[in-house]
């Protein structure tokens, strides 16, 4: 189902609990949502749908992925750049890195960790942000 986009700055702040589950249909809402966003949008978090669930979803060059629980555990090659948000108006600087390692659970719950670089990354860390309460 697609989702209203939560625009709530005090709701989006707040840190993400683990998913489980029983939150699947949360991450087919987000990929169904992202779809529709897909022109101004290459990824989502849970709480950008009114869900305070760590669940991810993001373009991985034309394949979309869902992660559950994600957690960065490894980055590298940190620069600046400028961001925007489907939750926010406008752009924001931000500091990224260009290689990361993420820990998460895959669509059955198994336990992953996959490297990423570039723009794929980068993606990941601004939901990754979103889960953590970061705004950018």
């Amino acid at each position: 189902m697609v989702r209203q986009i939560v625009r709530d700055p005090i709701f989006l702040s707040q840190r993400s609990g683990t998913a489980v589950p029983a939150d699947k249909s949360i991450a087919l809402d987000l990929l169904e949502t992202l779809a529709v966003n897909s022109d101004r949008c290459v990824g989502m978090a849970a709480n950008m749908i009114g869900e305070a669930k760590r669940i991810i979803v993001f373009m991985d060059g034309r394949v979309p992925r869902v992660m559950f629980n994600p957690e960065i555990v490894h980055a590298e090659g940190e620069y600046e750049t400028e961001e925007g948000c489907l939750s926010l108006t406008g752009t924001r600087h931000t500091k990224r890195y260009s290689r990361i390692r993420v820990r998460y659970q895959d669509e059955r719950f198994a336990r992953r960790v996959r490297e990423y670089s570039g723009w794929t990354a980068q993606i990941i860390q601004h939901e990754v942000d979103h889960c953590n309460g970061v705004l950018i």
